[in-house]
């Protein structure tokens, strides 16, 4: 019975064999050695997505993008300091809102943030922005979540955005645990700041939305250093959900005062009606006054 070799070159195929293994290890160690530095992300491409794209696309649908102004003067982050910022989720919005506090918030620091790796595949170009590809629903991406991530954190001048609610939530909803990502992550982590960021979409006064943003109180993580991972989520989940406490009441005050305004959107109505004010307060020799109230002035 023929085997279709003969046995002269069966120590040739085992060389080829062995060769192959070989290049699959080198091929496994490198991309294993990957996931512990920070993707690359062409500053020139994200440079130009913020200047042609992102500020104009959210003036266009947004009165204005305000973070408390409050929040703001407790924060102390050392530029060097190892970043993570969680935020809830309540709007398809957050993605955007995120890279844009970003580059207001920490113009010295590179964005990064964890996204379905189905939905990178499909949206390639969100690689570009500092988004990376996890699969949290096996043992093996959850692994390489976390040794990207610290990676990341590793690196100079990063900040690592995530919304660990892992679903939409409204922002008066503060029963959705946690996805552990977030405190697994801060338990291997020997120094940084874990940051909570409250985020509300609201409607004020004008035709547009506001997005209005609370920084919550940071965490030193080489302060709790003895903390379990249930007891990290504990502590990450009140932090987050004081922040939001604080921002509904803020919300629901109305009033702009207590905000720093990071971009001014539109106004008015719009359309043929505004055009229609603006030349009856030509002719009439009167100022036109597109707002309708006195927030964002």
């Amino acid at each position: 019975m023929s085997l279709g070799y003969s046995f002269k070159s069966l120590p040739q195929r085992i060389r080829s064999h062995d060769s192959e293994l070989t290049r699959l290890r080198i091929y496994i160690r490198q991309g294993w050695q990957r996931l512990t530095e920070a993707p690359n992300v062409p500053a020139w491409f994200q440079n130009g997505f913020h200047k042609t794209f992102l500020r104009p696309f959210l003036k266009r649908h947004f009165h204005a993008v305000a973070v408390e102004r409050a929040s703001q003067s407790d924060l102390c982050i050392e530029d060097g300091e190892p970043l993570v910022i969680y935020a809830n989720h309540p709007s398809w919005w957050d993605p955007l809102i995120a890279h844009f506090l970003n580059r207001s918030l920490f113009p010295n620091r590179q964005f990064y943030a964890p996204i379905d790796a189905a939905a990178l595949k499909q949206y390639r170009v969100f690689a570009k922005l500092g988004f990376y590809g996890v699969e949290m629903q096996t043992n093996s991406g959850a692994a390489a979540f976390l040794k990207q991530s610290v990676g990341i954190l590793q690196s100079d001048s990063t900040a690592l955005w995530m919304t660990p609610e892992g679903r939409f939530a409204d922002v008066r909803d503060h029963s959705a645990e946690l996805m552990p990502g977030l405190a697994h992550l801060c338990s291997r982590m020997t120094s940084g700041v874990a940051l909570p960021v409250a985020i509300e979409y609201v409607f004020w006064e004008e035709r547009l939305p506001v997005c209005l943003v609370r920084l919550g109180v940071p965490t030193q993580i080489a302060d709790h250093s003895e903390l379990t991972k249930s007891q990290w989520s504990e502590l990450l989940d009140l932090r987050l959900r004081e922040s939001q406490a604080r921002l509904e009441e803020l919300a629901i005050a109305r009033c702009s005062e207590p905000f720093d305004n990071l971009m001014k959107g539109k106004t008015g109505a719009g359309g043929f009606y505004d055009s229609f004010r603006r030349a009856k307060a030509f002719v009439t020799r009167k100022p036109f006054q597109s707002q309708h109230g006195r927030q964002f002035q």
